[in-house]
């Protein structure tokens, strides 16, 4: 499983014009889902995003984690993450788990993440949807986090 989280100061997501979610200060995650991804990935990835340290602390350095800001998460899934980009000019999705399959780990990572955060503190995108995501990347930060 994968997960790309950026800081932010603001992020949304809006399906077919409307705003389904957004979110104030905190991390939008870009989820994507593999074959061979289970429950222990899902729950591995959300406690590792939840307390990864990307936060400033009073001198600057990247000693907070969303827990310790209380700040929001907005989970957008991403089969693209799961793309084989190692050879040609063009993307393979093999790698990708089922359409299914990953719809209920990435359910499962929501539900775990609300758990964790508070259910007003998580929005999220909407599985195999054309969603148009905006964003104010803080810092820029940007990391990749995998379970594997």
């Amino acid at each position: 499983m994968k997960g790309l989280i950026q800081r932010v100061s603001q992020a949304s997501v809006t399906v077919d014009g409307d705003q389904i979610a957004s979110i104030d200060t905190g991390l939008l995650l870009l989820l994507g889902v593999e074959k061979g991804d289970g429950e222990r990935e899902a729950r591995e990835l959300c406690r590792k995003i939840l307390t990864y340290r990307v936060f400033p602390d009073e001198a600057g350095r990247m000693n907070r984690s969303l827990l310790d800001i209380g700040g929001s998460l907005l989970v957008v899934p991403q089969f693209t993450l799961a793309a084989d980009t190692s050879s040609g000019t063009r993307p393979g999705f093999s790698l990708a788990a089922e359409p299914d399959a990953a719809n209920t780990l990435y359910e499962l990572f929501v539900v775990e993440a609300r758990s964790g955060l508070g259910p007003e503190k998580v929005g999220e995108g909407r599985f195999g949807a054309d969603m148009k995501v905006g964003l104010v990347n803080d810092g820029p930060v940007t990391f990749m986090l995998e379970t594997r």
